[in-house]
């Protein structure tokens, strides 16, 4: 489908933030995030090469790998072009390319499924907030590429047979409206079975968390700081609590869901990423987990699903101040763009 043939086009002045504007908070929010995000998978997919046996998953991770570093070349030319400097992000520095193979072939194809993902939802919030039409055309090729990144991850797993498909739902006579109050209950007495925008978010949410868990498995046992291998622990420990949680759901109405993937992390117990890598990619992809929570709850018609989420979102939303403090602690956490501190430069005014 191509909607540019249906969308008319609009007969204005042309777009006044043109590519010599200055960049606004959009712009740079999520030039920043982009950027210091895509640093990190370059990276842990640079070491995924370096084990890897399948040409198949090897030409995914050669293509994510290539997407990666072309979003921040192009990053890098926006923010020189303002004089803006480039985030450090993650160097050669958190990465040992010669430890040991610490995944299987096929979890590559679940990360890069579960990264991909958080990058989509990174660009699409982006697109309708930035204004700048240069920058706005970038993220768009950066949600383009991605979702045609994911068709090339999807048609892998299901060629290999690595994913358990989303349920098939019965096709109803007719079109049908709900009537009663008990439609939203879900604790008690005769609870209805999941609707497919309920199924499909449990599904999501399952998928995210069994590959989080299997990652969370690897790091913790290669992180080399103490307080850092108890927070990836406990990370681990959430996760499958979820894992559990969310399953239950499903198969109290016989419905299939992904399966655990923790078998596919080897017994390696040398860190291939240092503990900054590690905890940085947790909180960022524990704070994924809350965004894809938003999107359940918006979607849920069961109080009992409801409550569960929120229980699970409450519980990683300290999670990750945990996660930040200890990157804040170790020097760690690089600052994002910020306004001016008016009140700091009046108290400092001679």
């Amino acid at each position: 489908m191509q909607p540019n043939k249906v969308i008319k086009p609009l007969k204005l002045s042309p777009n006044k933030l043109k590519p010599n504007a200055k960049l606004t908070a959009a712009d740079l929010g999520k030039l920043w995030a982009t950027y210091v995000g895509n640093s990190m998978s370059k990276w842990i997919l640079k070491y995924f090469l370096k084990h890897i046996e399948d040409e198949d998953i090897r030409l995914l991770v050669e293509n994510g790998l290539s997407l990666t570093e072309d979003f921040m070349q192009k990053i890098e030319q926006f923010l020189e072009k303002d004089n803006f400097p480039i985030p450090v992000g993650f160097t050669k520095d958190d990465v040992n390319l010669g430890a040991p193979r610490l995944f299987q072939d096929e979890f590559y194809v679940h990360y890069l499924k579960y990264a991909g993902k958080a990058g989509l939802s990174l660009y699409n919030v982006a697109i309708p907030l930035v204004l700048r039409e240069d920058i706005r055309d970038f993220f768009i090729y950066c949600n383009i590429s991605t979702i045609t990144f994911l068709g090339q991850l999807n048609d892998v797993l299901m060629t290999k047979g690595l994913i358990i498909k989303p349920p098939v739902l019965p096709i109803p006579e007719k079109v049908d409206f709900i009537k009663k109050q008990n439609y939203l209950k879900g604790f008690f007495g005769d609870v209805r079975s999941l609707h497919a925008l309920e199924i499909t978010h449990l599904y999501d949410n399952i998928e995210n968390n069994t590959t989080s868990k299997a990652l969370l498995i690897a790091f913790s046992q290669v992180a080399k700081d103490e307080k850092v291998r108890q927070f990836l622990i406990r990370g681990r420990e959430i996760t499958d609590r979820s894992v559990k949680q969310y399953s239950e759901k499903l198969q109290k109405d016989n419905l299939p869901f992904p399966t655990q993937i923790d078998h596919l992390v080897t017994e390696s117990t040398l860190a291939p990423f240092s503990d900054k890598l590690m905890v940085f990619h947790k909180v960022d992809m524990f704070s994924m987990k809350i965004r894809s929570f938003g999107n359940s709850i918006a979607v849920n018609g069961r109080r009992d699903i409801g409550s569960m989420y929120m229980r699970s979102l409450a519980e990683m939303l300290v999670y990750v101040e945990d996660g930040a403090n200890i990157l804040i602690d170790n020097g760690w956490m690089e600052e994002p763009p910020k306004a001016a501190d008016r009140a700091d430069l009046a108290s400092n005014k001679s």
